[in-house]
């Protein structure tokens, strides 16, 4: 069954330009984060196949955006690449779960990954990998975070940890970060249009989505320079382990 909305739908919408508004401000800050902040916040207002489907258009324009806008920075375009297919590869297998999966099941799915998450945060390990000893586990990470992006719209526990051992610098990071959300995105969008699930008022919802998230990426860009990354960081985590309770309360009640 297709995922349904309403325009008139006040109070959804509402969630829906506040979810990205939040991503907006994660992403400028960061360099990365909307789908952490945004579809949580949609799934618990609607369900993860209506978040996830919502995301995918936002998703490659803004990373479509960030690869034009840092493509001058030095990065190993064969690790890239090898990021992007196997990512793209999990991005199919996750939405093929989207689709053939229960709703209530992908939501306690989405809250164990954001526990994940903010336990991975909070412990911030402090090994650094080396790109030849990325290139080897590149295709296991990039896959399993494909079908996480794919499945339930969040695929920073994976790819975002990973990403940061390598130490990279901001720009690389950046640009490395985008290649990987965008490759993933231009399978989603066909594979989720074939399964129903991102339907003609879902892909509008997408666009119009945009311009908050637009909106929000300067305001994030400021925040991030003039407070704390740690008070930052527990402000976001303390937002996203009340979202995971909420879905998790939803679906035991």
């Amino acid at each position: 069954m297709s995922p349904q909305i309403s325009f008139t739908d006040t109070w959804g919408l509402a969630a829906i330009a506040l979810a990205m508004i939040l991503g907006g401000i994660l992403k400028g800050a960061t360099g990365a984060g909307i789908p952490i902040i945004a579809v949580p916040v949609i799934a618990a207002v609607y369900d993860v196949r209506v978040a996830v489907a919502v995301m995918v258009i936002p998703n490659l324009i803004s990373n479509l955006w960030q690869i034009f806008k840092f493509r001058k920075n030095p990065t190993d375009k064969g690790f890239c690449w090898q990021l992007a297919a196997f990512g793209a590869t999990g991005a199919g297998i996750g939405t093929v779960a989207l689709a053939e999966l229960s709703p209530s099941f992908l939501s306690l799915c989405m809250a164990g990954i954001i526990i994940a998450y903010i336990l991975l945060r909070v412990v911030k390990p402090s090994v650094q990998l080396s790109m030849a000893s990325a290139k080897k586990s590149v295709a296991v990470v990039s896959l399993m975070g494909g079908i996480l992006q794919g499945a339930v719209g969040v695929s920073a526990p994976a790819i975002v940890t990973f990403l940061n051992a390598m130490k990279l610098a901001r720009p690389a990071f950046i640009f490395t970060v985008s290649i990987f959300f965008a490759s993933m995105a231009v399978v989603q969008i066909p594979t989720q249009i074939y399964y129903g699930l991102l339907t003609r008022d879902i892909a509008t919802l997408g666009l119009l989505a945009f311009i908050p998230l637009f909106g929000a990426l300067p305001v994030g860009d400021w925040i991030g320079r003039r407070i704390s990354p740690k008070i930052f960081d527990a402000l976001i985590l303390t937002f996203l382990a009340i979202l995971a309770l909420r879905l998790i309360c939803v679906e035991i009640s």
